[in-house]
Parts: C-alpha cells; sequence; structure tokens
C-alpha cells in the first residue's frame, strides 16, 4: 500500500525570504564576476546561472512543492543538476552549495537529506579543486563547516518546531478537556438543581395539593346536610394552600422550610402530625427519644421532608387509621421511624413512577438519604401495613471542636 510523503516543517516567511535572497545573491556574484571577467565561457556562465535562478524561482510560485516532498524532490534535483552545469564552468558557484544545504535538509526525509547534503558538499570541494588545478584539505573546510552548520540549524529548528506542535496539542487538547468539564459541570448543576426542584415539588406542592384535593372532596360530600364540617374543611382546604404557597417561596429560594423556621425538628414533626390528625381521618402520633442534640440543616430538612411524603402517601393510600412517628438521637446517629396500620404494599412489586399516578415518593426519599450518606429501609406487607426507616450518620463527638472552658 503506498503511502504518501509527510510534507515539509514549515517555516516562516522571513526565513523563507533570507534563503531566497541568499541563493538569488550568489547566482547574480556567479554571473557578475562572470560578466566583468575575460574567460573563454563568461556567457555561458551567466546563462547557467539565469536558467538556474529561472529554475529555483519556479519553486515558491508552486503550491505544490510546499505541500509535497515528492515534487519539492523534483524540483530539487533540477535546481542541483542546473548547479551541477554552472559549478563545472565557474568556481564561484562554490557558494551555492550553502543554501542548497538547507533546502536539501528542509525538503527531504531525514534518511535521504543527509546523503543529499554530503553529495553536494563532495561536489563544491571537487569542482573548486577543478578549477584550482590541485587539491588540498583547506579546500574542504569551507563546504564542510557550512554543512555541519546547516545540519545544525535545520536539525535545531524542525527539533523546537515539533516541540511547539506538541506543546500546541497539548494546549488544545488542555483546552478542550476544560471546555468539556465546565460543560459537563454546568449540565451536572442543571440536573442537580432540577432533582432538587422536583423533589421539593413533590414533597410540597403535590403533597398539599393532594391534601387539598382530599380536603375539598370531603367538603362536597358534607353538602348539603353538615354545612358546618363542609366549612371546615374549606377552612382546612385553604390553609393548607397558604402553607403551601409558603413553601413554594422557600424552596425556590433554598431556604429552610416553614415548619423549621425558627423551631426544632422535634417540634416541626408534633405539628405536622397535629395538622395531619386535624385534617384527616388518621390519627398522628409523635414520639421522641433520646436527648435532642443539633442537627445540621441538610439533615432537617430531609427528615421533615420524608415525613411530610410518607404521611402524605399514609393518607392517600394506605387507609390507615393510625400512624405512629418516632425521632430518635441514638448518640451518632439519628433516625426516623414511621409506622402505620394501614393496607400495606409489596415493596418489590412498585409500579414505575408516572406524571399521570405518581409513585416519584420513595424514589425521592431514597435520593436524600443517599445525598446524605444515610439509609433508607421499608418494611411492608399486604394487609400488615408499613414501617419506613431514616437513619443517618452524625459527625462523632471526638471529632467535634471542644467546648471552651471558662
Amino acid at each position: 500500500m503506498k503511502t504518501t510523503a509527510p510534507a515539509p516543517t514549515p517555516t516562516t516567511r522571513p526565513l523563507a525570504w533570507c534563503l531566497h535572497l541568499l541563493t538569488m545573491g550568489l547566482l547574480v556574484l556567479a554571473g557578475g564576476r562572470a560578466v566583468t571577467g575575460s574567460r573563454p565561457h563568461d556567457e555561458l556562465i551567466v546563462a547557467v546561472a539565469a536558467v538556474c535562478g529561472l529554475v529555483y524561482a519556479a519553486g515558491p510560485l508552486l503550491p505544490r512543492i510546499r505541500r509535497s516532498r515528492r515534487a519539492a524532490a523534483c524540483w530539487l534535483a533540477a535546481v542541483s543538476a542546473v548547479w551541477l552545469v554552472l559549478l563545472a564552468l565557474s568556481a564561484d558557484a562554490v557558494w551555492v552549495a550553502f543554501p542548497l544545504y538547507f533546502l536539501q535538509l528542509h525538503l527531504l526525509p531525514r534518511r535521504a537529506a543527509l546523503p543529499a547534503v554530503a553529495a553536494t558538499a563532495a561536489a563544491a570541494i571537487g569542482g573548486f579543486a577543478a578549477h584550482q588545478g590541485s587539491f588540498s584539505p583547506a579546500m574542504a573546510i569551507g563546504p564542510v563547516l557550512g554543512a555541519a552548520v546547516a545540519v545544525a540549524v535545520v536539525w535545531g529548528y524542525q527539533a523546537l518546531y515539533r516541540e511547539s506542535e506538541h506543546r500546541r496539542r497539548l494546549i488544545e487538547e488542555l483546552t478542550a478537556t476544560r471546555a468539556d468539564l465546565a460543560g459537563a459541570q454546568h449540565t451536572a448543576g442543571v440536573l442537580a438543581e432540577r432533582e432538587r426542584l422536583a423533589r421539593e415539588i413533590h414533597d410540597t406542592l403535590a403533597q398539599g395539593l393532594s391534601s387539598i384535593q382530599l380536603l375539598l372532596r370531603a367538603a362536597e360530600r358534607a353538602l348539603p346536610e353538615q354545612p358546618d364540617a363542609a366549612a371546615r374543611h374549606v377552612e382546612a382546604a385553604r390553609q393548607a394552600a397558604v402553607d403551601n404557597l409558603a413553601e413554594a417561596r422557600r424552596f425556590v429560594a433554598a431556604l429552610t422550610p416553614p415548619a423549621l423556621d425558627g423551631t426544632t425538628l422535634a417540634d416541626a414533626l408534633e405539628r405536622l402530625c397535629a395538622t395531619t390528625s386535624a385534617r384527616h381521618r388518621l390519627t398522628a402520633r409523635f414520639h421522641r427519644v433520646g436527648d435532642p442534640m443539633a442537627l445540621p440543616t441538610a439533615h432537617e430538612v430531609a427528615l421533615l421532608r420524608i415525613a411530610q411524603s410518607a404521611l402524605a402517601n399514609t393518607v392517600r393510600h394506605a387507609h390507615a387509621t393510625t400512624t405512629e412517628i418516632t425521632l430518635s438521637y441514638l448518640g451518632g446517629h439519628v433516625a426516623l421511624d414511621i409506622v402505620d396500620d394501614g393496607t400495606g404494599f409489596d415493596p418489590g412489586r412498585l409500579p414505575d413512577p408516572d406524571p399521570e399516578s405518581g409513585g416519584f415518593g420513595l424514589a425521592a426519599m431514597r435520593t436524600r438519604m443517599h445525598t446524605l450518606g444515610g439509609t433508607l429501609t421499608i418494611a411492608s406487607a399486604p394487609g400488615h401495613g408499613t414501617a419506613l426507616a431514616a437513619q443517618l450518620t452524625l459527625i462523632p463527638p471526638a471529632e467535634t471542636e471542644p467546648e471552651a472552658r471558662p
């Protein structure tokens, strides 16, 4: 299978123009000396120098030579052939070997460039010695030294260019990675905020609207025989709407729930039980075990939301008459247990969440616990009620800062 030869290493425009001017200047020098001389082949020297200049000038004007090593090698061979003719006619052509070194090292692959440079240097030494009629080691110093300088300069430039390209690619990859990371972080932030709002809406507005719906249905059934009972249900629904409006304003601003504003988690749970008992046909009782301790706000919000969601599920689905909520402080842990005497269900056969019928409550509870490093356990069976246990680990006392002594 044929492979395309790699393109020559790009050079800056000033370097290329310097090489072009050097080559043309040396050719003009050789032709000028022939014009002012009195040798028998002076007119032929001027003509060959002009042809060499024309062949050389064709290279920068042909785009293919800049893109393909093969085309560049053919052009370079033509320039070298005309130069050899000029070298055979004039010793002044020996100086043109110096820019030819740079062209060969730049345009040819490395394994071909060194032999070409060596051949050019040998031709320059041999041609100059032939014109002088003798050879001395001093004649080889100029061409050999020029070849060594050209090799060092061109290979050093190519090494610097490769290093620069490597760094450029690394910077581009870093920039692309940084952009991807920023995009991923933005997406993760959007998803996290969406998930937070979904949990808050489910545990507050959705449950509140469900409670309002149940209360209004109860008021509708009470009319017209029991107007006083209907009025109580409507008032309870109005109060539920007020509470949910406050909840909505709070969670949009990511503030503490109103139920925890200026009070403890235990008091909030006790009020939740009292409110649920007053609004629905369910007796909710609260119990506290252990000595109360200060909890992080995130822990309190999570436990309160779980209690709200669990009670709402009990009201809507369990057909229970009583439910017991127990908040336990167990040293390095805090636990919330919710037990009802309802119809129960099979935890292994839960329906998939659906926007129409719901089913997001347990998933939201698990997400809250997982986010805080806690656990959520559900025990239930058809006809045997439901028990839900949420547990969070607190910072051990040894890791907290010691109290200041007087």
